[in-house]
């Protein structure tokens, strides 16, 4: 990751106010519950955006990045034609000024070191770490609960990604060390400790470097298909249909694919729950089988997984892991194994040598801890 700070100042010939940074996101257990008003268990990775910046003399915004070093500039009057990544920027512009927020004009420089396209969500932690530079440049009175709404809204609204509220509640309330229980409807968040160094513990992340096909058509179809299941239920969202109601909801179902997809979604609540009670206790191995039945749920029911993500959690799991799962959206991305943190180089070879024989290409691999949440850096 380039300097932020060198970045600004080589765009704009000064230095900045300050630096802030927002983490990308993996989710341990929860997925596609998020807008189905249920429950996930994301925690934020050390790899972050961070945002150098500094409130400017003339009206507007300036932004650059490790994308386009030659800055984009952007004004009040015009921020409906902003497009391509500047617009997540112009985007959080436009819901903080929709809130009724006097955004001060700015000039920001953006470096990131959150992979792009791997399901760990860049995106958000692009806007987080904006939303948080603009708010502290601008005194603005916008206590840290609201903040994800906003740049969710910003994402939803402005560059029109049908996301939930779990990217952006990740990237700026997590804790070091700690997963983010959040309850979609309520907002309402618990930080659950998840120490998995004093267990002897690791999370490896496996970017399965398959080209990343979160197409808008297949998420939207999901979406539309729960909500649609709900309206049939008579339920509000599907996280009110409960384990012991579940066959009696699908038995009103006509829809082979709608009931898979209901089915996925109750038995993830279910078992994002089930995790928090384990990890309240201190049993993190324990959350491995959770993670492995999430894995064979996005798999089978809700159809969102490809041969290459399949592939990496079958590997790590004949390698000892002790669970394993996609994260993420789906239809690429990375993969979480829960493994004792001795045998990283291990799993990771398993997981090379799978691909190898069926010449898919090279994944990468890393540990990842617990880390923090938006902030301003020192």
């Amino acid at each position: 990751m380039n300097d932020a700070s060198a970045a600004f100042t080589a765009a704009f010939g000064s230095e900045p106010t300050g630096r802030w940074a927002a983490p990308g996101r993996v989710n341990l257990i929860g997925e596609h519950t998020d807008y189905n008003d249920g429950f996930v268990l994301p925690f934020a990775l050390p790899q972050r955006v961070v945002a150098a910046a500094a409130l400017s003399d003339e009206p507007g915004w300036a932004v650059c990045s490790d994308f386009e070093p030659e800055p984009v500039a952007f004004t009040s009057t015009g921020l409906g034609a902003v497009e391509g990544w500047a617009a997540y920027v112009a985007g959080v512009v436009w819901a903080l000024t929709d809130a009724g927020f006097d955004v001060p004009p700015a000039r920001i420089a953006l470096t990131s070191d959150v992979p792009v396209g791997a399901g760990v969500s860049s995106s958000a932690a692009l806007e987080s770490a904006v939303l948080t530079a603009l708010a502290d440049l601008g005194g603005l009175d916008l206590p840290v609960a609201d903040r994800p709404a906003l740049a969710q809204r910003a994402e939803n609204v402005y560059v029109g990604a049908p996301t939930g509220i779990m990217d952006q509640s990740a990237s700026i309330r997590c804790e070091e060390g700690r997963a983010l229980f959040l309850d979609c409807r309520s907002l309402a968040v618990e930080q659950i400790p998840f120490d998995l160094a004093a267990a002897g513990l690791a999370i490896l992340i496996i970017n399965s470097n398959a080209p990343h096909q979160h197409v808008d058509g297949e998420y939207g179809a999901r979406r539309k298909s729960c909500e649609e299941a709900a309206r049939i239920l008579g339920v509000p969202a599907l996280r009110d249909v409960t384990p012991d109601a579940l066959d009696e909801a699908l038995g009103k179902l006509d829809d082979d694919v709608m009931r898979r997809r209901v089915r996925h979604i109750v038995t993830e609540n279910q078992r994002v729950l089930d995790t928090v009670e384990l990890l309240r206790a201190g049993r993190i191995r324990d959350i491995g089988p959770l993670m492995t039945a999430s894995h064979a749920s996005m798999r089978d029911d809700f159809e969102i997984t490809v041969p290459e993500i399949d592939v990496a959690v079958e590997a790590a799991l004949a390698a000892g892991a002790y669970g394993a799962r996609m994260t993420g959206g789906g239809f690429g991305g990375c993969v979480l194994a829960l493994i004792d943190a001795a045998d990283a180089d291990t799993t990771t070879a398993a997981v090379e040598r799978a691909y190898a024989e069926r010449s898919f290409t090279a994944p990468t691999a890393w540990m990842a801890t617990p880390g923090p949440g938006a902030t301003r850096l020192p």
